[in-house]
């Protein structure tokens, strides 16, 4: 029997509710659940939450928290599944003997097989006279298409013209329901908010349980910053500063539908919010050192169709919470130590803008670049002081594409301690990479000299 249901007018746990209606649809769901009735995690981060809960089209569904409204509505949308969720559980028992029969022994069944089970149930019911040939089928075809978590088996997975179809499909309907936009206000008070938690970094005993942290990420502060960029919201980041709200997460005025796309270089990839759904899992399966974490490359595709349409391209709402507070902290990094009197710098600040400044490299490259000389490298000076005036981009870009591939491995920042992690290390490889762009354009501009009274002295 399912627990009691709490007193109305709490906000429940999401994983609650979830666990709550799924007890209630009682037996024949037991390869799909642990042993003591709740649903697997792979269940639910594979089946209920991207097929059934869809939280880019039901973002009032994608909280950590819900109040009664939204628990209810929640607990319908799983109740009303329970029959295909039982022929799911069918088919996923078939798979797995055919599995056996073929001798495979490569990915865990429940990775490969959890999604494309339900699609068989959405499609056939519960298995009926044939649907062993139909599971031989299916498990042959998905270990010869799906062997590897590789750029090639993605090229191949979109290849299909009938699947980039569908996903083109999905892509546009997910894009046409997102959430109404949020107002400057709105825009402005999630950045304010942030400014409070990153102060809390400068004290590691307050970090670990940070009361504004959790606030931000329950109050959902990342989706509506999100929503933000949607609307081209001016002065979140301040009246007269002239920032763009993305800080350069897009090139566009608003970021653009995402599409399928059928190719990628690392060498030309666009701004995270303006990447092709290839482009976006070209980046994680180029970047994966243990690609066997990830899910097989038709699961990928499909939960990346619906991320890509979320606000700031993130399902998890504390991933979108640390975009917000990178944002703020990137949008007051100062290396070459130009605004010192600058209002609204916190712990953070101070602690990253500290480190940054006793850069030797840094410390170099600001006598350069402050130089009334003409740049004799052609520029590549130029380019380095302008990266130092304005870092929030590399900084944002970085950040963008570690919290993305936390996304996709279902990893949340579950305390303001993990999230600062993030947003220091960010910091300390940008800083690192300009440290090594530096040391490039001062060995070139020492190198040129001696390098022409050397020709001149063979002339």
């Amino acid at each position: 029997m399912p627990p009691p249901n709490p007193p109305t007018g709490e906000r429940r746990p999401r994983a609650l509710v979830i666990d709550h209606a799924w007890r209630g649809l009682g037996p024949g769901l037991e390869s799909l659940s642990g042993p003591g009735g709740a649903p697997l995690t792979r269940t639910v981060k594979l089946i209920v939450l991207p097929l059934i809960v869809r939280p880019a089209l039901r973002p009032e569904l994608a909280v950590d928290f819900l109040g009664p409204t939204q628990a209810a509505h929640l607990d319908g949308l799983i109740r009303e599944s329970g029959t295909r969720l039982a022929a799911t559980a069918q088919w996923f028992t078939l798979l797995k003997k055919a599995r056996r029969g073929l001798g495979i022994v490569a990915g865990n069944p429940q990775d490969l097989y959890f999604q494309r089970c339900f699609e068989l149930a959405t499609e056939h019911g519960a298995p009926a006279a044939g649907a062993d040939a139909t599971a031989r089928a299916v498990v042959e075809d998905m270990a010869d298409t799906v062997d590897g978590r590789t750029v090639e088996a993605l090229k191949a997975h979109l290849a299909d013209g009938a699947r980039r179809s569908v996903l083109d499909g999905e892509l546009a309907s997910a894009w046409e329901s997102r959430p109404q936009a949020p107002s400057a206000a709105d825009g402005a008070a999630s950045v304010a908010l942030a400014a409070e938690v990153l102060e809390a970094c400068g004290a590691p005993d307050r970090m670990g349980n940070s009361p504004q942290y959790a606030a931000m990420v329950e109050a959902g502060h990342g989706g509506l910053f999100g929503r933000a960029l949607w609307a081209d919201v001016d002065g979140v980041w301040g009246q007269g500063t002239g920032l763009p709200t993305s800080l350069g997460l897009t090139a566009r005025q608003v970021p653009p539908r995402p599409e399928v796309g059928r190719g990628a270089s690392t060498a030309t990839l666009p701004a995270p919010l303006d990447r092709t759904l290839f482009e976006r899992l070209f980046v994680v399966l180029q970047s994966s050192a243990r690609r066997e974490e990830l899910p097989p490359v038709p699961e990928l595709a499909a939960r990346e169709t619906g991320r890509s349409c979320a606000p700031l391209g993130l399902y998890d709402e504390s991933l979108r919470v640390a975009v917000v507070l990178g944002g703020r902290l990137a949008v007051g990094l100062d290396p070459l130590g130009t605004g010192e009197g600058t209002p609204g710098r916190t712990a953070a600040h101070r602690a990253v803008n500290g480190r940054w400044r006793r850069e030797a490299s840094v410390l170099r490259a600001r006598r350069m670049t402050v130089s009334p000389r003409p740049d004799p490298d052609g520029g590549v000076l130029d380019t380095l002081a302008q990266d130092l005036r304005t870092p929030w981009t590399a900084y944002m870009r970085r950040l963008w594409v570690r919290l993305h591939g936390r996304d996709v491995r279902d990893a949340p920042l579950e305390d303001l301690a993990s999230a600062w992690a993030v947003l220091d290390g960010v910091a300390r490889s940008v800083m690192m990479d300009h440290r090594a762009r530096v040391r490039s354009a001062l060995r070139t501009l020492s190198t040129g000299p001696a390098r022409a009274a050397a020709e001149q002295r063979s002339a």
